[in-house]
């Protein structure tokens, strides 16, 4: 046989376990990466698909950084924020280096996926530092996307709703794949390079704990050292622990109540005969009276209004009260204000719902008032009015509205008062105690109806011809900021103008209001970190009203100035029945 004749044998007619030399033009075989995943084509790939992996590493690499170090509120996120060196990072990397081949793909799959629910949840504190200035609470905040989804239609439209609905699921989705594929893509450089990469870890390692120690800044509050993504999720698993024990406490804080006993004889004996309003002005918080770009307008009304009631025979104190809530969550100042505990989440709330605490609106229908609920936004079944006691209860289906509506109130405000002047105090009544909030002042701001007569209401369809003083029907999306705030300002002007009309055109002697905000604006309006103060204001034209609340130190008018007494708003109730209680040796 011939030395070559096995070089020509078909590669079958081998015997077993005989090796085969390839031919020397073949391509050399091909051996797995280091974490056991097939190699690219052997051959060397070209130059426009080296860019294009390239670039799709440099996206996945500036992704995952941008996850862990891109801050929770907008107001902090700037070039700084990536130019951190993300101790979470380095550990995530240090671990999947060590770990073996078998294991280290789904550690990054798990890791991917914590890391996109980590950017997910900094998504939602930036949402709600805007809207609410606080962060996001794991705990009890869910329920507030069904009440987010009722304003967008509300206010936009349900096409518009479902739309960005949609749009905010498929972003969620968005991100928890991409940052899951961009973990696992440079998970696979790594296991490529793992030597190259120790070192760059362990100089970075080096550099983080003298950045660390010496409190190295890039900025001002930005330490080149981070581990905010650390920070953050310890923040939220204390709101957690903070949630669960705060029951407790708000069960020993409903349980002690100094009225819950007190007979009605003895209650708001300062009050006989009078008819009291109490009327929240959606979003009327102290930067409108207050802010120089805002205030000047809205003190004009409340200054040539206070004149005018003046002249009327009436008066007026103010203060501020410190809401529990700021930029929505407007039911959480009424109960606060109503049940005089503090009511800062929804959780207090359906708590103070499920218990028999004495409200102020119980207190008056103790004291034998007539207590009437009027509430315009109120769309939907309200279970909550059991709870308040109301003996007349009337929502938005009642009130019987025939116009149009602005944005997202259903009617305006001027036609809310003049249909409960209409339904309730026209008529011989009992005095009566009535909670009307006002939501003409509701965010978007978008369209405002101007003043008609008080006699031409009528059925509201009077509206349709109504000018607006803020552009109509405009996308409300379309504005800028300076537009927003001037539309606020606006909104705010309308309702405490139609308010001091109410009491000039329909007041008298038995009548005794008492207005204020729920809460701030939202922080487009207001700017992150403003107070959480809203006005306060109690107009009479009996002087022995007022005369009860001389001690207070409220200031004279509609408007209280910057030395204003402020109080808690859960403090309100305790305060208003001690000072129309039964007076000394009476």
């Amino acid at each position: 046989m011939s030395p070559f004749a096995r070089l020509r044998r078909p590669a079958g007619d081998l015997p077993t376990g005989e090796p085969t030399t390839p031919a020397p033009d073949a391509p050399p075989e091909a051996t797995p990466t280091p974490d056991g995943t097939a190699p690219p084509d052997a051959g060397p790939p070209s130059l426009a698909r080296r860019i294009a992996a390239a670039t799709l590493t440099g996206l996945a690499a500036l992704l995952v950084v941008a996850a862990l170090t891109v801050p929770d509120q907008l107001s902090r996120v700037g070039p700084a924020a990536v130019l951190r060196v993300p101790v979470e990072a380095l550990v995530a990397v240090a671990l999947l280096l060590v770990l073996p081949p078998r294991v280290r793909r789904p550690v990054a799959a798990l890791t991917g996926l914590l890391l996109g629910l980590l950017t997910v949840l900094k998504l939602l504190d930036m949402g709600f530092f805007v809207a609410r200035d606080r962060p996001f609470d794991v705990l009890l905040d869910w329920g507030l996307f069904d009440d987010g989804f009722g304003y967008l239609t509300d206010s936009m439209g349900r096409a518009a709703a479902v739309a960005m609905a949609v749009g905010a699921g498929l972003l969620v989705v968005g991100l928890l794949v991409l940052v899951t594929l961009a973990v696992l893509r440079l998970t696979r450089l790594l296991a490529q390079h793992r030597a190259a990469w120790a070192r760059v870890v362990a100089a970075l390692a080096v550099l983080w704990l003298g950045c660390a120690v010496f409190g190295v800044r890039l900025t001002a509050g930005v330490p080149v050292a981070d581990r905010e993504a650390t920070a953050l999720v310890a923040a939220h698993a204390g709101q957690i622990r903070h949630g669960l024990r705060d029951r407790v406490a708000f069960a020993g804080e409903a349980a002690t109540d100094a009225y819950r006993d007190v007979p009605g004889d003895r209650l708001l004996t300062g009050l006989r005969g009078k008819d009291v309003l109490v009327a929240f002005v959606e979003s009327y918080g102290r930067d409108a009276v207050e802010d120089p770009a805002l205030a000047p307008g809205v003190n004009a009304v409340l200054d040539d209004g206070y004149r005018q009631l003046r002249a009327g025979g009436y008066d007026a104190r103010s203060g501020f009260l410190t809401s529990p809530t700021f930029g929505g969550g407007s039911w959480l100042a009424h109960a606060t204000l109503l049940s005089g505990l503090w009511i800062d989440n929804d959780q207090r709330h359906r708590d103070l719902l499920a218990g028999d605490r004495l409200t102020l609106n119980g207190a008056f229908h103790r004291a034998g008032w007539q207590t009437v609920g009027v509430l315009p936004a109120a769309t939907q079944p309200w279970p909550e009015g059991r709870f308040f006691g109301y003996d007349r209860y009337y929502d938005a289906e009642k009130l019987a509205y025939r116009g149009p509506k602005f944005s997202y109130a259903p009617m305006p405000d001027q036609y809310t008062l003049a249909t409960f002047q209409r339904l309730e105090r026209a008529r011989p009544h009992a005095p009566l105690m009535a909670e009307i909030p006002l939501v003409s002042s509701h965010s978007p701001w978008s369209a405002i109806p101007k003043p008609v007569p008080w006699d031409a209401v009528g059925d509201g369809s009077i509206f349709d011809e109504a000018s607006v003083r803020t552009g109509g029907s405009r996308d409300v999306v379309q504005r800028d900021t300076a537009q927003i705030r001037a539309d606020y300002a606006h909104s705010i002007q309308y309702t405490l103008g139609t308010l001091v009309s109410y009491v000039l055109t329909y007041g008298g002697d038995d009548l005794v209001l008492v207005f204020l905000g729920d809460h701030q604006a939202a922080a487009t309006v207001t700017g992150e970190g403003a107070s959480r103060d809203v006005p306060i204001t109690v107009v009479a034209k009996d002087p022995k009203v007022l005369d009860r609340i001389a001690g207070w130190g409220w200031q004279d008018g509609l408007r209280p100035g910057p030395q204003a007494p402020v109080w808690r708003m859960d403090t309100f109730r305790d305060r208003f029945l001690t000072a129309f209680g039964p007076t000394p040796g009476h």
